[in-house]
């Protein structure tokens, strides 16, 4: 599949602001999934060898993640949310967790679009909120189905991200313009700094 860059910021925008799926109607009760299923779809954007390891967390009742299995490696992995509309799993290193717990706590609050990142972006200056001083990943898989006998995707579309905080052109070499060909660097110079690749590149 070829990522327009529309396609691609609006999926980072959405992944990078706290990793909210879009929700159903207020009046339909989700069907939450066992902890296994939930486990097989949330691993499925890893690579194999990183999934049996990985923390995941998950649901046991609708709007509140629980940590469904303890991890030996250092990759988080969120399970579909089942208020969700379409399939969307991520994983990312646990460097990351603050600054991705914060943002699903803002939102928990009320709090929304931009704004998110305008407090977290701010809390990172003050020193209250870390983020990594190393290179991080977030593998993430948006749309598709999760066929429970093979446990895998099909139809879905698959993003990494490569996680530098306050990187920039300058400081990487790598173009800020959008591009499904080749890796580029999305909110250079902020704490969300990151490289942006695609399968189809």
């Amino acid at each position: 599949m070829k990522l327009t860059r529309p396609f691609l910021v609006g999926l980072t925008t959405a992944s990078l602001g706290g990793l909210v799926a879009p929700r159903l109607d207020a009046q339909q009760t989700p069907t939450i999934p066992s902890a296994a299923i939930q486990i097989a779809e949330s691993v499925t954007p890893l690579p194999e060898e990183l999934r049996a390891d990985a923390t995941v967390l998950g649901y046991v009742t609708a709007g509140k993640l629980v940590t469904l299995r303890a991890g030996k490696n250092d990759m988080i992995c969120l399970a579909p949310d089942p208020a969700a509309k379409n399939f969307h799993s991520a994983c990312y290193h646990k460097a990351m967790e603050p600054f991705m717990a914060r943002g699903r706590a803002l939102r928990a609050e009320g709090v929304k679009g931009a704004q998110v990142d305008t407090v977290r972006f701010a809390e990172v200056k003050s020193g209250r909120l870390k983020v990594p001083s190393q290179p991080s990943m977030l593998y993430q898989i948006f749309g598709g189905t999760f066929e429970a006998e093979t446990g895998k995707v099909t139809g879905g579309s698959w993003l990494y991200i490569t996680y530098m905080p306050f990187a920039t052109t300058a400081s990487t070499g790598l173009t800020s313009k959008a591009s499904d060909k080749s890796p580029w660097l999305m909110f250079p110079g902020t704490p969300k700094a990151h490289i942006m690749f695609s399968v189809g590149m």
